[in-house]
């Protein structure tokens, strides 16, 4: 059996790991042939191909990143109609495929979702550090970007206190507010805001006030995604990304001078940005990502296709990509309400 694996839309620490751990047991252990497209669906287009073995993969357990790249280009042009499978369907004849790996979020296994009912069979391999794919427990990747925004929200705290400022961090999270909500709480941030719960700007200013008035000083989180209630538009920056969404970020800087004005307290806002995604993996997202690597490795040996790897509970489960894809895990009212009576 010859499979391709892929990566599509942001890299993710854990990727290599992954790779990793579906190359040794694919080709150690089942005898497949493996190959990596570089740079995702360019590659694919572009007949751009890394043959992956056990030393293609040697070492790559802690490194971040991607080695064989990812990118958002298309797999298709238009439509992913039967009609424009044909090109695609010949260029996988061409390779000698006989199956896919992919590698992603939501839009990648969405797009594994739509190659399976076409007949092309297809494993999904979760990754994300937003975790805002349905279907699976956490995605590798989220728990490292926690730590880094953990770490950073350490770090701004002991600057933020020894000039008596409140802080405001920026994390990702465009529609989903894991990275903000895990690492506030972490961190133990006075105020988390995330894109499913709007505050107001008076409630965020009366929680940072509440904090100066018992002699200490406030920090921050909030999600790119996250828009002030009454307002409802999220900050954007100029231009579009890879799916032609408007670029977000700049939320914090339109945040602290708000609170600054209306609190009378000095107020920096830090972006975080793709130092999120950067860096080597925790040791979770190391071995999540390799027991998702072997669990998508033993699903082709069953052609268990139109699956995705997922982690439920403490066990690797293959659910069917209906259970994954159209809808995003956002964060729940609960866990927002458990948090929020902390705040200030």
């Amino acid at each position: 059996m010859r499979i391709g694996v892929l990566c599509s839309g942001g890299d993710s620490p854990g990727m290599n790991a992954a790779i990793r751990g579906a190359t040794l047991r694919g080709v150690d252990v089942h005898g497949f042939e493996m190959v990596g497209f570089v740079d995702g669906w360019r590659g694919f287009h572009e007949g751009e191909t890394v043959e992956l073995d056990r030393p293609a993969v040697r070492g790559l357990s802690g490194q971040g990143g991607v080695f064989i790249g990812t990118s958002r280009v298309p797999p298709f042009d238009g439509g992913p109609g039967e009609a424009d499978l044909t090109d695609f369907r010949a260029r996988f004849a061409d390779y000698g495929l006989d199956a896919f790996m992919l590698i992603g979020g939501n839009g990648t296994q969405r797009v594994s979702s739509i190659l399976h009912d076409s007949g092309i069979p297809v494993v999904g391999l979760p990754k994300t550090i937003d975790n805002d794919l349905d279907g699976t427990d956490y995605t590798f990747g989220f728990d490292t970007a926690v730590s880094i925004a953990t770490e950073a929200i350490d770090r701004l705290r002991t600057t933020g206190d020894s000039h008596r400022r409140c802080m405001v961090l920026e994390v990702m999270g465009r529609d989903a507010g894991w990275i903000a909500l895990h690492a506030g709480m972490a961190g133990g941030a006075q105020a988390i805001l995330v894109p499913e719960f709007p505050e107001s700007i008076d409630q965020v200013c009366d929680w940072v006030t509440s904090v100066r008035d018992r002699g200490r000083s406030s920090l921050v989180v909030v999600a790119e995604g996250f828009a002030l209630a009454g307002n409802g538009s999220q900050v954007t920056r100029d231009g579009r990304d890879g799916f032609g969404r408007l670029r977000l970020g700049g939320v914090a800087e339109s945040l602290a001078p708000v609170i600054e004005e209306r609190t009378g307290i000095e107020t920096r806002a830090t972006v975080l940005g793709h130092v999120q995604r950067g860096g080597a993996p925790t040791a979770f997202d190391r071995v999540l990502a390799t027991r998702t690597g072997i669990a998508g490795a033993d699903a082709a040996l069953h052609e268990d296709w139109g699956t995705m790897a997922a982690l439920r509970g403490d066990r690797i489960e293959m659910i069917p990509f209906a259970d994954a894809v159209g809808r995003l895990k956002t964060v729940p009212d609960d866990r927002y309400a458990e948090v929020r009576l902390n705040f200030g």
